[in-house]
């Protein structure tokens, strides 16, 4: 079933729409420019924080205070991360192609990697919200579609999406090429037409990515980005931004959409704490690499000792096998085998 046409303003279209809910001081949509009333950041300010992912994010975008999402990049990761005491989590492409192929972020995942990871992670928390990358959307805007319908029934919170060509490389890497703004804008089109037809309506967040300012300088990606907002992306993300000044200047021009800033060490964007971000306006920064870089610097050292040392004593720093599978969730496992009636577990 169709969605509402959101994109234009006649008569018939603002009656069907109207069956949304409806918030006070709301700004007259501008004619061609993306506005579906539902999705009000208005609507998100107040009541408790919901147990839907997605409306979750809504919420924390629409409320004061930056969101941070630590990359993860598997379970172990993931658990992590919520044992931490993180709120939201990012599914990084670059981390899921590393864990899932052991290759490097080269487009060589596919659709299928990707959400094949998102349906485990979300999983164990449903309630907490994961960002996660969806590349270019893996195609035209039939396959764009596909994939938010995808990631929507794997639990993902929300997505952005791209517009480098097919053939893609991680945002902090040299030679990258981008399509025209047209395809990126169908890009999008395609994203939120695919959301907005799923039956009762999904608060899934899309976000618009540009890897333009490397490429034609940050005027363009600026440009790109109003044009990706006025096609209905919810949040705007700037690949590579070099300096603190750059920032604040994104964040100005694109007020008031939520801004979204990636944090990699080593990276092309310097190594700024979430709390310096939120002086600059940033909305969500997300650190991408921090769970696979950690993993690489740790397990080598554990492989390397054992190499050496002919025994994993030292790397294991005490750690028995039961006190791994509690940070793995063994306790609620064990509780709701016992909730059910089971027996099996009740020695571990």
């Amino acid at each position: 079933m169709p969605g509402l046409d959101y994109f234009s303003n006649n008569t018939n279209d603002k009656a069907a729409a109207s069956a949304a809910p409806q918030t006070t001081g709301e700004e007259t949509p501008r004619p061609g420019v993306y506005y579906n009333p539902r999705l009000d950041p208005k609507n998100y300010l107040d009541g408790p924080l919901s147990v839907n992912a997605a409306t979750r994010l809504r919420q924390m975008l629409a409320r004061p205070g930056i969101v941070v999402a630590p990359g993860i990049c598997d379970g172990i990761s993931a658990r992590c991360a919520l044992e931490a005491g993180f709120e939201c989590m990012y599914q990084s492409g670059a981390a899921t192609t590393a864990s899932r192929l052991g290759m490097p972020d080269l487009a060589i995942a596919t659709m299928n990697d990707f959400v094949g990871a998102a349906q485990m992670v979300c999983s164990i928390n449903p309630t907490v919200p994961v960002i996660a990358d969806a590349d270019t959307g893996f195609g035209g805007p039939a396959n764009v579609a596909r994939t938010v319908k995808q990631y929507i029934a794997a639990g993902v919170a929300g997505l952005h999406i791209e517009d480098q060509v097919q053939t893609k490389r991680c945002g902090h890497l040299m030679g990258k090429q981008v399509v025209s703004r047209e395809e990126f804008l169908t890009r999008i089109r395609a994203a939120v037409i695919a959301r907005d037809s799923i039956p009762g309506g999904s608060d899934f967040v899309i976000i618009g990515r540009t890897d333009s300012a490397q490429v034609l300088g940050m005027e363009e990606a600026i440009t790109r980005l109003k044009l990706a907002a006025d096609a209905g992306a919810d949040v705007c993300f700037i690949e590579g931004v070099k300096t603190a000044e750059l920032l604040k200047s994104t964040v100005a021009a694109l007020h008031p959409k939520p801004v979204l800033v990636n944090v990699i060490s080593g990276g092309l964007t310097p190594s700024f704490t979430y709390q310096e971000a939120e002086k600059m306006g940033a909305k969500i920064i997300i650190f991408s690499l921090v769970s696979c870089v950690a993993m690489v610097h740790a397990v080598r050292a554990a492989m390397q000792s054992l190499k050496k040392t002919g025994t994993d004593f030292t790397s294991a720093r005490g750690m028995d096998p039961k006190s791994f599978f509690e940070v793995m969730g063994l306790n609620e496992v064990i509780e709701l085998d016992a909730k059910a009636g089971g027996s099996a577990f009740q020695v571990v």
